[in-house]
């Protein structure tokens, strides 16, 4: 069995959103929190990389959101490795509501194990493996499901442009991986308004877009100063949810940086349940 670990948060009042629920940025920021902790307590904190000459990097997260959380509520945050690979692995989560014991979220990191210095992945070694399954690790794991692929981008995609600020880097001088989050929101903000829906007349017809899911590709960091493209698009338009696809390029040689894929759902705002995509809406997309 796989050495379990939980951590509670209080979700303090400038974590959430205009809605007053807690941005999905930052249950990611959670996330991250409680595997450093987990790891510390396996006996794998800081110096304990350190002294090895690597470190964990984030490859892939995918978070599915079920309930909204909101200020001043607790959560708890229980986690536990899933799988090792030659130079991968993957640590899952569940988020649950300590003031009425839901289950808010679900979700999953693809950590990816690196050479300090070179940046290069090198082999999980074995007392790492035993660390986080006391009783021994399984002979084998389970297959994986693979990141789903980018469809085409088409010629009427939207872009938008970015440059990487002081605030938005780690203590790794990289773009942390929550505020790629943050960057989706903002083109996601830009793009609906585009086409003639601020988000200030979705909410005077009542209604809203929430985001169900986040699937996101880390493919490489961008630095202090980059200038990022941001182009996005719909695909898979259901009765009432639909699927954002959004593509982060370093402007300057067009290197893909981060792939995400966003599941969204129309929600009526009295009612918090899920409604027919307005028609007229989707004419205007």
């Amino acid at each position: 069995m796989p050495l379990n670990y939980s951590r509670e948060f209080r979700i303090r009042h400038y974590e959430c959103d205009a809605f007053g629920h807690l941005n999905n940025a930052n249950y990611v920021r959670y996330m991250q929190e409680t595997a450093f902790d987990a790891s510390a307590a396996a006996g794998y904190g800081r110096e304990a990389y350190n002294q090895l000459g690597c470190y964990w990097l984030i490859r892939e997260t995918d978070i599915e959101y079920l309930k909204p959380a909101r200020y001043g509520d607790t959560l708890e945050i229980k986690t536990w490795v899933k799988d090792f690979h030659r130079v991968r692995s993957r640590r899952v989560y569940e988020i649950h509501n300590r003031e009425n014991n839901e289950t808010v979220a679900n979700a999953s990191t693809d950590w990816v194990f690196l050479e300090t210095g070179t940046n290069r992945p090198v082999k999980i070694p074995d007392e790492i493996k035993e660390a986080f399954f006391p009783e021994g690790p399984p002979v084998s794991f389970p297959p994986r499901d693979k990141f789903p692929l980018l469809p085409p981008v088409p010629a009427e995609k939207f872009s938008m442009q970015i440059s990487v600020a002081w605030h938005d880097l780690d203590p790794v001088q990289h773009v942390n991986n929550a505020n790629y989050l943050k960057y989706a929101e903002e083109c996601g903000m830009q793009v609906i308004a585009a086409h003639g829906w601020p988000i200030s007349r979705m909410i005077e017809e009542g209604f809203a877009i929430f985001i169900r899911r986040h699937q996101v590709q880390y493919l490489q960091p961008a630095l202090l100063g980059d200038e990022l493209v941001i182009s996005t698009w719909a695909s898979s338009v259901r009765r009432s949810t639909a699927t954002r696809h959004y593509l982060i390029q370093r402007k300057s040689d067009l290197e893909k940086i981060e792939v995400i894929h966003t599941t969204s759902v129309w929600v009526d705002l009295k009612s918090g349940r899920p409604i027919r995509i307005p028609e007229d809406l989707l004419v205007d997309f």
